[in-house]
């Protein structure tokens, strides 16, 4: 195993990466919250917790990977302050779609793993949802209500933040200085605006569960701090999560964690920036929010999404646009029909290596483990594939980068259909004709096919990749 090296939040600095044991990684997502579906932002984050697992992987860690799935007590205010207003954002969908919580939870969260599918996210070693967790939450809470660190309101237990002397120690945010927002209300009776709900009575609420403080649903927080401990322990190695959650949430999860078992509750914090469009926030207003079917829609494969996050560091925000998008699927293409060339032409990959397959994959491990790396990883790979190597060691190498970058390229293989061969024909003959209108008109009916047609000095040259389908093998993998 190599050195590895993060940039933990805890710190504000670069560290070797060395787990508790040895060889065996204990890594925790902050999993989405399953009220609508998960835009190019949300998939963003969720793939550069793809690229630190497959690293891990990849220098020889196994790793276990445990992501919630928050279907209760996420409230609409309580990211901005803490404050614990709003509705929850799942009672919120289930009244506007005129379902049952359990019903948006259920079509949501379906839909996020078929995105997750669809950009090869590595499935979890373990999901778990906040619903079937019920009592452990309660378990935790009653715990640090003993412990002094919980007091109870009329309709809410609140955690204690000024008993927690390590408060802030994440995020840099001093108690003494934080003040109350201009857009939040203070809750009645709380010691501290900032303190923050574990558990709220509502027996009004759609989904709630009895409690020895009253029927109601737990806070957000909570939530994370005891499935993580639940699969993981009580330290973790990693935790991973969105710039937007490291305070309160990430914060929050510290002290209530810290002060139910008295020890260090994650070792290394790494936290993803946001994903802008056109250098802009996403918003509904601004018309800028994509989904990943957006994307399919417009004729692009996932895959090219999943590629365009690989050249780009997590700790900077990716700036989408479609010109990006489309440079990003041009690459994975070439990528790809190098797959194909330098598959025709060897018949089996050398089992031993050799002093130059050491040396790339040296240069390899260098780029990706400072960090995740992966846009100087990528480098490497265009560096290597244009150099003097022999055909048989670039296919080697190639197939094995991509076990870090997840693009799939050692299943790309595909025959064209004679059909296939006879349109794209066609359409060179009545290019040569000058008849570009009917030309253009066979492009669009091959597109609508699965094929795409990209002109070279060469000739034509045609691969799979339409708008609803690409051709993965001898099988049609659909996107749809």
């Amino acid at each position: 195993m190599k050195r590895i090296i993060l940039f933990n939040t805890l710190g504000r600095k670069k560290q070797v990466f060395r787990p508790l044991k040895s060889d065996f990684v204990r890594m925790y997502d902050c999993g989405p919250t399953v009220y609508q579906y998960a835009h190019i932002g949300n998939m963003w984050r969720y793939l550069v917790s793809d690229f630190l697992r497959r690293i891990l992987e990849y220098n020889g860690f196994r790793v276990k990977q445990v992501m919630n799935i928050t279907d209760v007590g996420h409230l609409t205010e309580d990211d901005l302050l803490a404050a614990d207003t709003g509705e929850d954002k799942i009672e919120l969908a289930a009244k506007r779609e005129k379902k049952t919580p359990q019903e948006i939870a259920k079509f949501y969260t379906q839909a996020y793993f078929k995105d997750r599918q669809r950009l090869n996210i590595l499935p979890p070693t373990v999901v778990c949802k906040a619903t079937d967790h019920i009592p452990e939450m309660i378990k935790m809470i009653k715990a640090l209500e003993k412990k002094g660190y919980a007091y109870k309101l009329a309709d809410r237990i609140c955690f204690d933040v000024a008993k927690f002397k390590r408060y802030g120690i994440l995020s840099g945010k001093k108690l003494s200085e934080l003040k109350i927002g201009v857009r939040l209300e203070p809750i009645k009776g709380k010691k501290n605006p900032y303190d923050f709900s574990l558990w709220i009575i509502d027996p009004n609420h759609l989904m709630k569960w009895d409690s020895c403080w009253g029927v109601g649903y737990p806070g957000w927080h909570i939530e994370c701090s005891a499935m993580s401990m639940k699969y993981l322990g009580q330290t973790l190695d990693i935790h991973t999560g969105g710039e937007d959650n490291i305070f309160p949430h990430h914060e929050n999860e510290i002290a209530q964690s810290e002060a139910y078992t008295g020890k260090k509750f994650v070792r290394f914090w790494v936290h993803i920036r946001f994903n802008l469009v056109r250098g802009e926030k996403m918003s509904k207003s601004k018309g800028n929010v994509y989904l990943i079917t957006d994307l399919i829609k417009r004729g692009f494969d996932p895959l090219a999404f999943r590629y365009l996050s690989l050249t780009n560091h997590y700790r900077q925000p990716l700036n989408f646009t479609f010109d990006s998008l489309k440079a990003a699927q041009k690459a994975l293409n070439k990528l790809r029909l190098i797959v194909w060339q330098l598959k025709k032409e060897v018949k089996r990959l050398p089992r031993e290596k050799t002093l130059a397959v050491n040396q790339w994959q040296e240069k390899f491990l260098l780029a990706i483990n400072n960090d995740i790396g992966t846009p100087q990883g990528l480098a490497v790979v265009w560096q290597m594939l244009e150099s003097n190597l022999a055909p048989e060691m670039k296919l080697r190498l190639l197939l094995d980068f991509d076990q870090v970058f997840g693009l799939d390229l050692g299943r790309w293989w595909f025959k064209v259909p004679k059909e296939i061969k006879r349109l794209v024909k066609e359409r060179e003959r009545l290019r040569r004709e000058k008849k570009f209108v009917a030309a253009d008109s066979i492009r669009k009916t091959l597109k609508k096919q699965g094929w795409i047609v990209e002109d070279t000095s060469q000739g034509p040259l045609v691969i799979p990749g339409g708008e609803e389908k690409i051709l993965d093998g001898d099988k049609l993998r659909s996107y749809n």
